[in-house]
């Protein structure tokens, strides 16, 4: 049923390997760089289908922030309907659309890796040496990949084996149990680490949670390790290969992410939004000219006064002397615009 998705993997596994004979010039299969290929094959798989999801990554990201900022209207419905739970589900589901906001969009990037994790297990478990070629591959190509070896160990061997496949692999020359298991062991715990590292990150990015949210965060913390070490001695060496791989890019994915948008409410969003901030002009605060200087309270005046000249008095803003003198004219005394002063009147005519 899964036939298409297997050789999908394949096809793709295939071009990698194609590729990296081109550039480490075709070198024989039992060496250790034809082994690089397969491993570096592997790699770019995960290259490749992480930059396939990375828009339905950010749109995760953009989802969890669009959440966390419903979380105070939540609140408030919580409260408003208290025991009401069909009430309360409905009201947070119009909140939602209102918003545009899909609780859903979180799981985006996770669901699409799980069928591809299935189907390269299931490829490396089928190989073996002398086997028959596996979907896209030929016969030649499915035995150099099984014979492919990471620091000795084929990718295809894995901790524990058994039957045919297990005689098959430790007939490859140079091959021993021991190594196998101290190679996938490493592995095995790297890939634990580097899982819990993530979830971590992953907690760190979400931002502060609470009640069952805060509890399954936590339980994903320390379950999904210890699940995967149990389960890691059944892994392939490639499966695991590929799985630290995928690990150590959700750390440098997450790493970019968190810098460029810091989770709401942290010290990295707080000092961001603080550097974006854009500082005021000392210019904009100055009065215009013409304006009157506004004296704040508790402080000096926004400018300073003009200085009167020694043995005069300071012009005033109405044209006098700021003496209580019109400036041309008798102390209390006003001269009309047009009119010619009684005095001079009086000396024209003499």
């Amino acid at each position: 049923m899964l036939d298409w998705l297997y050789t999908a993997i394949s096809w793709v596994m295939a071009r990698w390997h194609s590729l990296w004979n081109l550039v480490f010039g075709d070198p024989p299969p039992e060496s250790g760089l034809g082994g690089l290929t397969w491993v570096l094959a592997i790699v770019f798989l995960v290259v490749t289908i992480r930059v396939i999801l990375f828009p339905l990554f950010v749109k995760q990201i953009k989802s969890q922030r669009a959440m966390q900022e419903l979380q105070p209207e939540m609140a408030k419905l919580r409260k408003q309907y208290g025991s009401d739970r069909q009430g309360l589900s409905q009201a947070m589901m119009a909140l939602q659309k209102e918003r545009g906001v899909n609780p859903l969009a979180g799981c985006l990037p996770i669901l699409p890796q799980i069928p591809v994790f299935l189907a390269l297990f299931h490829v490396l478990r089928r190989l073996a040496p002398g086997k028959e070629g596996l979907y896209s591959w030929s016969d030649e190509l499915t035995d150099e990949a099984a014979k492919a070896k990471l620091f000795g160990a084929p990718i295809s061997s894995s901790f524990n084996m058994d039957g045919a496949k297990e005689q098959a692999i430790l007939d490859i020359e140079g091959v021993t149990y021991t190594n196998i298991r101290i190679v996938a062991f490493v592995l095995i715990v790297i890939m634990c680490f580097t899982t819990y590292f993530t979830q971590k990150q992953i907690m760190k990015r979400s931002g502060p949670v609470e009640g069952q949210a805060a509890m399954v965060q936590k339980i994903l913390l320390y379950v999904m390790p210890a699940g995967l070490f149990v389960s890691g001695f059944l892994f392939p060496i490639g499966v695991l290969l590929y799985w630290f791989t995928n690990n150590l890019w959700t750390l440098g994915q997450q790493f970019f992410i968190l810098r460029k948008m810091p989770p709401p409410g942290s010290d990295a969003a707080k000092a961001k939004a603080a550097a974006e901030k854009p500082a005021i002009d000392p210019k904009t605060l100055a009065p215009k000219p013409g304006a009157k200087p506004v004296r704040p309270k508790g402080g000096r005046p926004a400018t300073p006064p003009t200085t009167p000249p020694v043995g005069g008095s300071a012009p005033s803003a109405d044209g006098g002397t700021g003496n209580g003198r019109p400036s041309g004219g008798k102390p209390g005394g006003s001269t009309a615009a047009g009119q010619s002063p009684p005095n001079r009147g009086k000396r024209k005519r003499r």
